[in-house]
């Protein structure tokens, strides 16, 4: 069996989106944990075993499916902030999102209102538009979570359809992928 690589760094004005590690547990627990942050999630903090089982889901998709998410950090100061990226999360949801990259994000409290999320997922969509061979990607947002629906009018999704997911509301939004034939294979 093939193991893909980890995810690359990707870089930009602001920020450095980098792969996860196992020293990242702490600051990924206190983003998750914290109730602002999964106010539009699901409502729940997050306890340290889950945001271990997170790491290892994200380092998971990039060895499995060649595409995952990204520790987000400030390059000015170094410090985490938050996640971004792309998963298969195998979800049942309709219409189905089998074979179409769920593009997400999630920024600490502390640094919203900033355009950090738009910058980090601006920097995750080009990467994708080179290495993702597929025609599109989608992402699912709760109705009520304002600043992540513009974030992703920004960055060009466009909403499907309103549906529901785990018995909650979302819109589900899908986004064409760019410069498709310039497009190769995630490596």
């Amino acid at each position: 069996m093939d193991c893909l690589p980890a995810a690359p760094v990707l870089t930009t004005e602001r920020l450095l989106l980098r792969p996860h590690g196992a020293e990242d547990l702490e600051a990924s627990f206190a983003l998750w944990s914290d109730p602002r942050t999964v106010r539009y999630i699901s409502g729940k903090p997050t306890t340290r075993d889950e945001a271990w089982s997170r790491l290892l889901r994200y380092a998971g998709l990039w060895s499995l499916v060649g595409y995952g998410y990204w520790a987000v950090e400030e390059r000015a100061t170094g410090t985490f902030i938050g996640e971004v990226g792309f998963a298969d999360f195998k979800r049942v949801i309709v219409p189905s999102l089998e074979g179409v990259p769920e593009t997400g994000w999630v920024l600490a409290p502390a640094v919203h209102g900033r355009g950090y999320a738009t910058e980090a997922v601006e920097a995750a969509l080009a990467w994708g538009d080179r290495h993702l061979v597929v025609p599109e990607t989608a992402c699912i947002i709760t109705p009520e979570n304002a600043p992540s629906m513009r974030v992703a009018e920004k960055c060009g999704y466009r909403e499907q359809v309103r549906t529901t997911y785990k018995d909650s509301a979302v819109v589900l939004m899908r986004r064409s992928a760019r410069n498709a034939d310039a497009r190769s294979p995630a490596a």
